[in-house]
């Protein structure tokens, strides 16, 4: 699977020093940081987009989701976005703290915590896939393309303001989209199963 080489090689190029690695990661964030420092607005602007789109946000409005779909009785739905929203915070914290990759020195803003993976790519990734997974089915046709477009720009923008800001290595993100998209998968059966209930039911009759 494509998104498990990804984290496996972004991790293992960390871990060994890989010079291609450092001087793709390097490639990227120089310019941004060059930049930046001649344009505070500019920073100012990307740091409140990492804020507002940041897993901690969309983890907060999911809390509500979450009692909403357990009240109605939906306790797979609710389960599943407790299981993807709500404890990709714990996978992330775990990892960090095995890595424990240092942010990079060029960093524009303050950022707590260690590098591997982005916390923002791997949150936004996972929560974007759940949310759009349990809504998708609930809406119009006609709203889909468009609420998967507005995801797809959510994960990626916040992903690259992580790069912009030099709070992150871009192997960083590209392991926290990859690590949040397979943690993802891990999760979706649970939600599948209550999906596929019905016609199991019918099929015994």
């Amino acid at each position: 699977m494509v998104s498990a080489l990804v984290f496996v090689v972004m991790l293992v190029g960390y871990l060994l020093s890989w010079a291609w690695l450092h001087e793709f990661d390097m490639r990227l964030l120089q310019p941004f940081n060059d930049f930046g420092l001649e344009n505070p607005g500019w920073v100012r602007a990307w740091d409140w987009v990492s804020l507002i789109g940041s897993p901690v946000v969309i983890r907060l409005i999911t809390l509500g989701l979450i009692v909403w779909f357990a009240v109605r009785r939906e306790a797979r739905t609710a389960v599943f976005l407790l299981l993807t929203v709500e404890l990709s915070a714990v996978l992330t914290q775990v990892v960090k703290e095995a890595v424990d990759r240092p942010r990079p020195s060029t960093a524009l803003v303050h950022a707590t915590s260690s590098s591997f993976p982005s916390g923002h790519a791997l949150g936004v990734m996972v929560c974007v896939l759940a949310l759009l997974t349990v809504f998708l089915p609930r809406v119009a046709a006609q709203w889909r393309t468009p609420l998967i477009v507005m995801g797809a720009v959510a994960v990626v923008t916040i992903g690259v303001s992580r790069v912009v800001l030099n709070v992150h290595h871009p192997s960083d993100v590209l392991a926290g989209w990859a690590l949040g998209y397979l943690y993802y998968l891990l999760c979706l059966p649970v939600l599948r199963a209550e999906a596929e209930r019905p016609a199991a039911l019918d099929t015994s009759t």
